[in-house]
């Protein structure tokens, strides 16, 4: 939804949101992915994950299972299968999945080749490789983050709602 806010007069704001660009058609992606391929973790089984966006927490909680090899989100289908993965995660990420052809087309050549998982932008990636479309609703879900409590073990875990954390932060795990 277009906005803008700030100490302008309500005309000025008003003319300000009216003639916001919008997001549609664009790659943002390409502002936000990695440079280079970085690898976490140390566990038994392998994830390659496109960086579209890709939070740190996301990564830190794949890396305390898995060896996570973060990419760029170029990579192509030769290189992810050459890294032998169990398993491929599509990130999120910002703007317009059908801004993504490369992505996408890339997706399409690992169906069926290797398990892939994602969520929000990479899961709409997803859908698009297998043939579906998607269309931007008028306004996001942009809400507070939400607890959630495991029966098993009452413990809470804070869900993140659209929230953003630079890439690399600080507390991410290391490099290997």
């Amino acid at each position: 939804m277009p906005c803008a806010f700030g100490t302008a007069s309500e005309t000025a704001l008003r003319t300000a949101a009216a003639s916001a660009a919008g997001t549609d058609g664009m790659d943002l992606v390409s502002g936000v992915t990695t440079t280079t391929a970085t690898t976490y973790g140390d566990g038994p089984l392998r994830i390659v994950a496109f960086d579209f966006g890709v939070k740190a927490t996301m990564v830190r909680q794949l890396a305390a299972r898995a060896t996570v090899t973060v990419v760029p989100a170029g990579t192509s289908a030769a290189d992810v299968l050459a890294l032998e993965p169990d398993g491929v995660f599509l990130s999120n990420g910002p703007g317009d999945p059908a801004a993504l052809p490369g992505p996408r087309d890339t997706i399409a050549d690992l169906l069926g080749r290797v398990p892939i998982f994602g969520i929000c932008l990479g899961h709409q990636l997803l859908a698009a490789a297998l043939g579906g479309s998607t269309y931007k609703l008028p306004f996001g879900h942009h809400g507070a983050n939400h607890p959630v409590q495991r029966l098993e073990t009452g413990v809470v875990e804070i869900t993140s709602q659209n929230t953003t954390t630079p890439w690399p932060p600080a507390r991410c795990p290391t490099p290997r």
